[in-house]
């Protein structure tokens, strides 16, 4: 059933939720120095993983499990090893994990440094066996236009033996077949996949800009599907609206590009948004940049503030563990040099947080 938030009812939440200063603790699991966090999951074990970008400086790896604080390469240093000869078997620039409903861990490396071109031969997702570290399958999105490809965000779904990424360069989420291997572009350029025209991003009263004073911008970038693996939501960080579509409108082959567009729903006004992921109960949670915040969408359609704190400087991906914790990186994209006319105003070092879910 669609169901809608208004702008009104949006402002009006937002204002209440931040009067009520959520008093729920944010607290730190790991702090990683001058290494760059991005994606994160923790297994159904409790073992946490994450990765950092490959960047000219401060990388040593892509991948790592965080053991008692510390990073340790994973699966192993070989994985972590830059060899660019062998991309295939390399990480190039890892971004994004997921912990599927089996405990296995789907690495996604879309091989794009540096918002560089992806390079072709290392653009890959693996599956690894979290029981024996060891990697089971990669697949390649051959079928993909990879050289303009990037993609960004992965949920797996274990019951259809699906896939869905999205792709903010392409502005399309992408339906990749676990049987076969194929993927299919859906939804491309769609006004739910597609940066709001004109849209800056501002966080902190500034907007983020480069150098050349280009603004900060992305399609379709976080995506969370719903543990019943009906829905799948997703939105562009540069536009302030949520969406869903129903996941078996995306698997059904037949459908034409305009009867998939008809299925999507506009949840309402979320603000800008970069991380996302579902709990248990479908509660759908987002990360909030410019208010330091984690909110939530809860199945009623209600919109709540989780926890909102200072620490948290573009807070980009979650992973939920079995302890009842939402995992969350902070990359502190805004205050890199890039975005701050080549100063860097980040604040070491980068950290892992974590938040009870009530």
């Amino acid at each position: 059933m669609k169901y809608f938030l208004g702008l009104f009812f949006f402002a009006v939440t937002c204002l209440a939720a931040y009067a009520q200063n959520p008093a729920t603790p944010l607290l730190e699991v790991a702090a990683f120095g001058r290494h760059q966090p991005i994606g994160v999951a923790v297994s159904q074990q409790g073992r946490i993983f994450v990765t950092f970008p490959k960047k000219p400086t401060d990388y040593d790896y892509g991948l790592a499990e965080i053991v008692q604080g510390k990073r340790q390469p994973y699966p192993n240093a070989e994985w972590n090893q830059w060899d660019s000869l062998r991309a295939t078997s390399r990480f190039v620039n890892v971004q994004a994990l997921f912990v599927d409903q089996n405990d296995a861990l789907w690495v996604l490396d879309p091989a794009n440094p540096a918002d560089e071109a992806p390079l072709l031969a290392g653009i890959k997702l693996l599956k690894i066996n979290l029981s024996t570290n060891k990697v089971e399958r990669v697949y390649h999105f051959e079928d993909l236009p990879r050289e303009r490809s990037g993609l960004n965000d992965i949920q797996v779904d274990t019951r259809n033996q699906v896939a869905y990424l999205s792709d903010p360069k392409l502005a399309a989420l992408v339906v990749l077949d676990l049987r076969t291997g194929k993927s299919r572009l859906l939804l491309q350029g769609h006004k739910s996949t597609a940066a709001a025209p004109g849209f800056v991003l501002r966080i902190d009263g500034k907007e983020v800009r480069d150098k050349a004073s280009k603004p900060f911008s992305s399609n379709v970038n976080g995506i969370a599907l719903t543990p019943d693996f009906q829905y799948l939501y997703y939105r562009a960080i540069n536009q302030t609206k949520l969406y869903r579509i129903q996941t078996d409108a995306l698997r059904n082959t037949t459908l034409k590009p305009t009867d998939v567009a008809a299925r999507v729903e506009e949840v309402g006004e979320t603000g800008i948004s970069h991380g996302m992921i579902a709990d248990k109960a479908g509660n759908v949670y987002l990360t909030d940049s410019p208010n330091h915040a984690v909110r939530r969408v809860t199945p009623a359609g209600r919109f709540e503030t989780v926890v909102r704190d200072p620490r948290l400087l573009w807070p980009d991906s979650f992973g939920i563990g079995p302890d009842g914790y939402l995992y969350l990186t902070a990359a502190q994209i805004e205050r890199t040099p890039k975005w701050n006319n080549g100063q860097d105003r980040v604040q070491y070092p980068f950290r892992l947080y974590k938040v009870k879910l009530q």
